[in-house]
């Protein structure tokens, strides 16, 4: 193969990986291999800098070499083939010479000529949709409106409903795309199985073990349902795909991607972050959100923190909600910023829990829906006390909530305000871009933003309540100058027990919510230091056990 090149020649051979030609050969060879029906893996062999010298080439230390000498520039030139157009006095001068080919040269032609080919210098981003997506009707939510009466359901329950309910919508079903990875039963959605259907390429090829039963595995070459199996990152890649589609087919697509939420950012955050580099859009659902909620599972599974990692990325909006008629409120009107008339290049993060509870009726409030989706509501206004008091809650904590403020009106004659945080994250966004204009306008009046508007004006101390570490609330606890702030929260590890032991475990349940509303009451003067130890020892509270956070 080589008899009849020189030693010179054989000195001179560049790498496979270096060689363009070799390079296209092997390409043009891989993109001709239709017929064996396997995929064709081109193996290239590659050296770290390479053209920058013996000095360079294939060292450890490459990357950290942020200058060349001129000997090691005259090097790079000379393997370029640039000794014509930079001279070595060029070279030898204070700064290196910019060098760009002439504009009747074969490299400049070429360049120009692809740049064209590809929509100009300036990278671009078509988004004009070939097929136009209707929003849906507002039938596909109406429903969570009236709440659950007296059902107990979960919002994960709620949401599987909703996800029907878009899918059978005439106009906008076809394009919903729901993912998951391999807990569908887990979330009850395999209700879906016999409508939708799985989508598999060659269609069903075996029968299921649960054949037999009413809601069976059923595949399809037309299913819907994109089952993953246990795999986040390919339902990412699947995510990403349905969630760009907008953009690379100009067909916009509506992904819901629901796992368990431990399972989520935690594990596949690289590639969320790549969702929002590539523009996604889309609901990702972490469903069995809490870390007590989710009962049993210990600490694998017991996710206190995906909400904090959500918080990290700019283009999520992430959401806590406590009721289906938030979910439904936060789909709703995702759908509307994502895909709407000015659609915005954001995905959605909503948790989802397993407990079961009866869903209350929306506010007839008209200002309902805008009050949701900035994060802060009032839920249920105060008795009209002496003592006032504020509690916010997220997600499944309303329930402790709710039965800390029956517990302070009745035995303390606290008046409690329960408000339900949706969403921290678009609290401090909001109150970071409020906080910046203040400083960049001095000479102008302040405004103010919605967590300050909300909560610095009202009576007595706040305490915050979520199934999440502490660091969530206190996103926003800094934009309250007024009033004391306290945060309750799961920091540490999860455990396997019972929802019960759990919150007592984390100290979100009502009576250490009492307790802490009580001795920030104390510390302010309004109530002795006496009723706090009362109540410490009534509901059998060990003011020595160690913090959750070191257990």
């Amino acid at each position: 193969m080589v008899s009849h090149l020189t030693d010179d020649d054989l000195r001179l051979l560049p790498r496979g990986g270096h060689d363009y030609r070799k390079l296209y050969a092997a390409y043009r060879a891989a993109i001709e291999n239709t017929g064996s029906g396997r995929p064709t893996v081109i193996l290239c062999k590659t050296v770290k800098g390479w053209t920058l010298g013996d000095e360079i080439e294939g060292r450890n230390a490459t990357h950290q070499i942020k200058k060349m000498t001129d000997a090691q520039l005259k090097t790079l030139r000379d393997r370029l083939h640039l000794n014509e157009e930079i001279s070595d006095a060029a070279l030898e001068a204070d700064e290196p010479p910019y060098y760009r080919p002439s504009e009747d040269s074969v490299e400049y032609q070429y360049m120009i000529e692809r740049r064209r080919a590809l929509g100009g210098s300036m990278p671009r981003r078509s988004t004009v949709a070939r097929k136009i997506l209707t929003l849906p009707s507002d039938d596909a939510f109406k429903e969570f409106e009236n709440g659950s009466s007296t059902q107990s359901v979960s919002t994960t329950m709620g949401f599987t409903r909703l996800l029907r309910n878009l899918a059978r919508d005439k106009d906008f079903g076809e394009r919903v795309v729901p993912i998951i990875p391999d807990e569908a039963r887990t979330f009850g959605m395999d209700s879906m199985f016999g409508e939708l259907k799985i989508y598999a390429s060659q269609g069903q090829k075996y029968e299921p073990v649960d054949h037999d039963m009413l809601l069976n595995y059923a595949e399809a070459v037309d299913g819907q349902i994109l089952e993953e199996g246990i795999t986040e990152a390919g339902s990412l890649a699947s995510f990403i795909a349905a969630g760009t589609s907008y953009a690379t087919r100009g067909v916009p697509m509506v992904p819901f991607y629901t796992f368990y939420s431990m399972f989520g950012f935690q594990r596949v955050g690289d590639l969320i972050w790549q969702a929002a580099d590539a523009r996604t859009r889309g609901f990702l659902l972490g469903a069995t959100a809490g870390r007590t909620t989710l009962h049993g599972e210990g600490l694998q599974h017991q996710d206190g923190h995906s909400l904090l990692l959500a918080s990290t990325v700019p283009a999520c909006r992430a959401y806590d909600p406590a009721f289906a008629y938030e979910v439904a409120t936060i789909v709703r009107e995702g759908i509307k910023e994502m895909y709407g008339d000015k659609p915005s290049d954001v995905f959605f993060y909503l948790t989802l829990y397993n407990e079961n509870y009866q869903m209350p009726a929306i506010s007839k409030s008209a200002t309902i829906t805008s009050e949701i989706m900035q994060g802060l509501y009032l839920w249920k206004p105060a008795p009209n006390t002496k003592h006032k008091a504020t509690i916010l809650f997220s997600g499944s904590a309303h329930a402790a909530a709710s039965a800390a403020a029956a517990e302070l009106f009745e035995r303390y004659e606290v008046g409690c305000e329960l408000w339900s945080a949706t969403s921290y994250k678009t609290l401090r966004e909001e109150a970071l871009e409020i906080e910046r204009w203040n400083r960049l306008h001095p000479a102008q009046t302040a405004r103010e933003s919605v967590v300050a508007k909300l909560l610095n004006n009202g009576d007595g101390p706040i305490v915050a309540v979520s199934d999440f570490m502490r660091m969530v609330p206190e996103q926003v606890a800094r934009f309250i100058t007024k009033r004391s702030f306290t945060p309750l929260g799961t920091d540490g590890m999860g455990r396997s027990d019972t929802r019960a032991a759990l919150r007592r475990h984390f100290e979100i349940d009502a009576p250490h919510i009492v307790v802490t509303v009580l001795h920030q009451l104390s510390q302010s003067g309004v109530i002795k230091p006496e009723l706090v130890a009362e109540a410490i020892q009534r509901h059998g509270l060990d003011p020595e056990i160690a913090f959750s956070l070191h257990q």
